[in-house]
């Protein structure tokens, strides 16, 4: 199948600021839809020079536009000289469906748009990092054990960290009233109960993957309904002995939190750099 790339490089008008981006819209051969990608480089950025590179994932229900109007990224890509890649995960949870192939989003990731920033970008490819929030905080975890090798580290702030049907009918019924979150991952993953969807949770990737003993971050409020992915993810990198850091604070699944949280792994990553 041929792919179409269209790029549109200009002011793009947020509900932050007014701030100079490029926008991306990907036409995929792993995704049914078209994938929007927003990038936003340090004011100073030059192709002569090699910079820092961050992904960063949604939150369900949301789309690439979610972190731009949580956080102002255009000050965070000048302040940490950072290059901020924000893609569109629509639903998927960021992995290949076994039952959808339409929604192969991980083959989509790293065959597809991996290669067109690298290509596109002066990279400095021994730091490579990746966060996100909620959906997007599994997502980020889940690359980075599956692909250690890419990423110099990685975080996550409010992760929907374990893939657990009860857990997330109840998310979704607080959030929405209605099942649409676990009906969506039932046209991703199948039947949850012929399926085990706890096969895709950090807590089976590490136990599957022994040799990972790479350090990152992960925070989550102490009124969050995630909360206990994020304390359950605590004691089993301790029993692991893998070198995290948790940051529990006070807060809620919200944009208020993640604007806050987020810093904290931009520090985080600046601090890692080699």
């Amino acid at each position: 199948m041929s792919k179409t790339i269209f790029i549109i490089i200009g002011l793009l008008t947020t509900c932050l600021s007014l701030r100079p981006q490029e926008k991306w819209i990907l036409k995929s051969d792993y995704l049914t839809e078209p994938d929007t990608v927003l990038i936003f480089k340090p004011d100073y950025y030059s192709r002569n020079q090699k910079f820092p590179l961050v992904y960063l994932f949604h939150g369900y229900s949301e789309n690439y536009n979610q972190w731009s109007h949580t956080i102002d990224l255009q000050k965070l890509s000048n302040q940490y000289g950072f290059i901020i890649v924000t893609p569109d995960g629509f639903t998927s949870y960021y992995i290949n469906s076994p039952i959808n192939k339409g929604s192969q989003y991980e083959d989509f990731f790293f065959k597809e748009l991996v290669p067109k920033v690298h290509q596109s970008f002066g990279i400095n490819e021994e730091n490579i990092f990746i966060s996100g929030l909620s959906m997007g905080g599994y997502g980020a975890l889940r690359y980075f054990i599956l692909k250690s090798d890419y990423f110099n580290t990685a975080g996550s702030t409010s992760g929907a960290l374990e893939i657990d049907y009860p857990n997330f009918q109840k998310v979704s019924q607080r959030f929405w009233r209605t099942d649409r979150m676990t009906n969506d991952l039932i046209k991703n993953l199948g039947n949850p109960k012929t399926e085990n969807w706890n096969n895709y949770s950090i807590s089976t990737l590490l136990k599957q993957n022994p040799c990972f003993k790479k350090a990152f971050i992960f925070d989550c409020g102490k009124e969050d309904i995630l909360y206990s992915n994020s304390e359950n993810l605590k004691m089993l990198t301790d029993k692991l002995e893998i070198p995290i850091t948790f940051i529990s604070q006070p807060g809620d699944h919200n944009t208020e939190y993640w604007k806050k949280s987020i810093e904290h792994h931009f520090i985080y990553f600046q601090q890692r750099i080699k």
